[in-house]
């Protein structure tokens, strides 16, 4: 092999070589076979072969050395490495000056060296060559990021533990490598090889290089090379094992340094530190019939009562396998068909609730290890709960040490601060028309629901996505290629994300949360659609709760509020949400926002449910609400459980836990949420009775009358038309006692005549509670 300039050397050493392992490792010649070793400080270094043979390396420059094998196969060797032990130096002589000494010596000459200055060589220790073995990404891996097209980007880029067993055939590890066999330079005579492998995307890197753990933080000796035009920097180094902590030294195009966290690490540490660590999942999952049964599944024809929870202040101080079970005992003992979790993606401020991602693939490690995670999952999953996960793909924060500049550039921000920077937020938006990073987002996606086996992406701030002008003035945006406001970009990315996620994980169900009426957000992508499966009503939301924060005695004048919602109910598939943000920032609780004494709040909170339970579409409840906590939620402390010693509040917790039970068990709730033939009006023009009622149908002929009384006095002998004459009995009754109501009702039925009324063929006289709700069914 040619002789390697001594500027090379420097550009190695300094880090900006694109290729290491150009110089570096075993490399066939003329004279024999030349190998390289890159060992700043080092004292004496030598080469060794599985038949014991020896062959000191001659320090070259600037801490690389190098031997000449003789001639013939490539062979099998370890690097034995001895430095300057600290304690023996004398005046004058430190590691350096060894390191400069070293030349053609073996670690006998240099012992004798250093004896004669006053010093002792350390122990030697026998290590493997990085710079010896053979990318780990193949063509095809390598082809498919450059299309942004990698939908296992996670199994490629990232931190993984390899080993090459004796025969060279393929490592043990994920499966994408194994699509292409993954090999050694050379043999592996002294037996398997156990490592890990590091690949990260930088393209516009001057050099890029691993510290962790196993290099004291210093990585000028583990340079990584370029993949070529891909802009992906890999290496594979030896002995570094499950648990590592890690980062990237990335050098800039300016030549500055920066350190960086993987954006494709599977684990990180617990909050603040914000090392990226070496993880491999060993979970074996008991799930699969839940899986099998998910997959023949409707979601829009199936019923969905969800609690969404913040883990961390659920109950402060659960571990994720904690949790597994207390939340799990609870939600099935309450009745809800999934949970809903803030984001679990590592992020670096609690306060933001995960809202702020900094490490996409790596669950938080602030309740436990990412197998704990699964854990929680598939224990949710056993007891028949299925788990929706919020997703945060529409930005990011700006901690230098994340996805901010990664590589010194806005790599995955856009550029033009009028499209990359959000202004609400102080974050950065994602280049969406940039194909690497709509593959990290897609993979993204697809890794939370093949890796985890969750059932579901909640997306966040969808319209901040939708829209070049979001949150924007005059000047402050720059339009689409056809001069408009819609990001053409964010568009084909929401639909990709969707399209690739239904096909990869049938059963699931992505669900936006949207809050402008953009159309067709729940239409199919092939149909022109945004391709989610729900759609989060923000706008039913904010009208019933405006329509309740007045006082009974003026509601009337605002009646169009509870019924415009049934105006576009089917147009698109909706979740009612009560969500975390109604009961943050001011906002107070749900409780909070009834008006008047506490019997009045707590028979109008019962009434919102109930309300909320009967209307077409899914439902989400915030934790906490279900118990009427009166308190705002706050992340820094936990839910108020100690009010469940009150009879107000034990009362909605248990009008939630029947509801979800009558819910789950009629069909007229949730079978056709979606379509008109799911609902139909009995009077929804009685706005002086502050009161509306409707029919909940079912398609095989199921039905359920839902009558609201959201005025503050009974309505007695107040008549209203069914179905079909006969006894209905009285499914639910917020006023009840044990619901801590009054105890006006209908003595659990009523008996419907053939008087018509509203237009239907029979009617009945009822008495309808104070601000209560009342559901009847047929009898028979």
């Amino acid at each position: 092999m040619a002789q390697i300039s001594l500027g090379e050397i420097d550009r190695l050493v300094a880090g900006h070589h694109h290729d290491p392992h150009q110089v570096l490792g075993a490399h066939p010649g003329p004279d024999g076979i030349t190998v390289r070793a890159l060992r700043p400080l080092a004292a004496a270094v030598t080469v060794v072969l599985p038949d014991g043979r020896r062959f000191p390396m001659s320090h070259v420059h600037e801490g690389v050395f190098e031997a000449t094998l003789p001639p013939g196969e490539m062979p099998d060797y370890r690097i034995a490495v001895a430095y300057q032990d600290p304690a023996s130096a004398t005046d004058g002589t430190d590691r350096a000056e060894a390191t400069d000494r070293a030349e053609a010596t073996d670690r006998a000459e240099a012992t004798d060296r250093a004896e004669a200055s006053g010093s002792r060589l350390g122990p030697e220790t026998l290590t493997d060559d990085p710079y010896r073995h053979l990318p780990t990404l193949g063509e095809v891996d390598l082809h498919l990021v450059g299309e942004g097209r990698h939908e296992q980007l996670w199994q490629v880029l990232g931190a993984h533990v390899r080993t090459f067993p004796p025969d060279g055939e393929a490592p043990a590890g994920d499966g994408a490598t194994q699509r292409q066999p993954f090999r050694s330079q050379i043999g592996t005579g002294f037996g398997p090889v156990t490592g890990t492998s590091f690949a990260v995307w930088a393209p516009n890197a001057r050099g890029v290089r691993v510290i962790g753990d196993f290099n004291h933080w210093d990585g000028r000796g583990h340079p990584m090379r370029s993949l070529g035009g891909s802009g992906i920097w890999e290496l594979f180094i030896p002995g570094v094992g499950e648990g590592t902590r890690y980062k990237y030294e990335v050098c800039a195009p300016d030549g500055t340094w920066r350190v960086k966290a993987d954006p494709l690490a599977q684990a990180a540490e617990r909050p603040p530190a914000t090392a990226s660590v070496v993880y491999t999942s060993g979970y074996t999952w008991g799930d699969d019939s839940w899986l099998a049964e998910r997959a023949r599944r409707t979601p829009q024809r199936e019923p969905m009562s969800v609690y969404e929870v913040h883990l961390g202040s659920w109950r402060p101080g659960l571990s994720y396998r904690e949790l597994a079970d207390e939340l799990t005992g609870y939600v099935e003992s309450m009745g809800f068909t999934h949970v809903e979790l803030l984001p679990v993606a590592e992020h670096p401020f609690g306060g933001s609730w995960g809202y702020q991602v900094s490490s996409y693939y790596a669950p938080t490690a602030r309740f436990g290890a990412p197998d704990d995670f699964r854990y929680l999952v598939d224990r949710l999953h056993q007891a028949g709960i299925g788990v929706f996960l919020d997703w945060v793909p529409a930005h990011f924060p700006r901690d230098d040490w994340a996805l901010a500049r990664f590589d010194g550039t806005p790599l995955y921000e856009d550029a033009d601060p009028r499209r990359g920077e959000h202004p609400d937020w102080g974050t950065y938006v994602f280049n969406f028309g940039r194909a690497e990073v709509r593959n990290f987002l897609v993979a993204n996606a697809l890794y939370w629901l093949e890796e985890f086996h969750i059932d579901g992406l909640r997306v966040d701030a969808v319209a901040s996505m939708l829209y070049l002008d979001y949150s924007r003035r005059e000047g402050e945006w720059t339009p689409n290629i056809y001069g408009g406001r819609e990001n053409l970009e964010a568009i084909s990315f929401l639909q990709e994300v969707n399209a690739t996620a239904y096909r990869r994980s049938p059963g699931i169900s992505m669900i936006a949360e949207e809050s402008t009426a953009w159309p067709g957000v729940t239409r199919p992508v092939h149909l022109g659609g945004l391709g989610f499966g729900f759609k989060w009503n923000m706008g039913w939301m904010h009208d019933t709760l405006a329509y309740l924060s007045h006082d009974p005695v003026f509601r009337h004048y605002h009646h169009n509020e509870l019924t415009f919602s049934l105006i576009y109910a089917f147009s698109e598939n909706f979740v009612l949400p009560l969500s975390h943000d109604e009961v943050v920032h001011g906002k107070g609780s749900l409780l909070g926002k009834m008006p008047g004494d506490d019997w009045r709040r707590f028979a109008g909170l019962r009434g919102l449910l109930a309300y909320m339970w009967s209307h077409p579409g899914k439902q989400l409840l915030f934790m906490g609400s279900e118990f009427g906590q009166g308190g705002e939620w706050s992340e820094e402390r936990g839910l108020d459980w100690w009010v469940l010693d009150d009879d107000f509040h034990r009362g909605v917790q248990r009008l939630v836990h029947d509801m979800n039970g009558i819910y789950a068990a009629t069909a007229a709730l949730w079978r056709c949420d979606t379509s008109p033939d799911g609902f139909s009006w009995i009077d929804a023009n009685d706005a002086g009775g502050n009161t509306l009622s409707f029919l909940r149908l079912a398609d095989d002929g199921g039905v359920l009358a839902c009558i609201a009384n959201f005025s503050a006095m009974p309505h007695d002998n107040y008549r209203v038309g069914l179905p079909h004459a006969g006894r209905w009995r009285e499914l639910l009754n917020t006023d009840a006692a044990i619901y801590g109501g009054s105890g006006v009702g209908n003595l659990g039925a009523v008996e419907a005549v053939p008087e018509p009324w509203h237009g239907r063929p029979a009617s009945a006289s009822l008495t309808v509670p104070p601000l209560g709700v009342l559901w009847l069914v047929p009898e028979s």
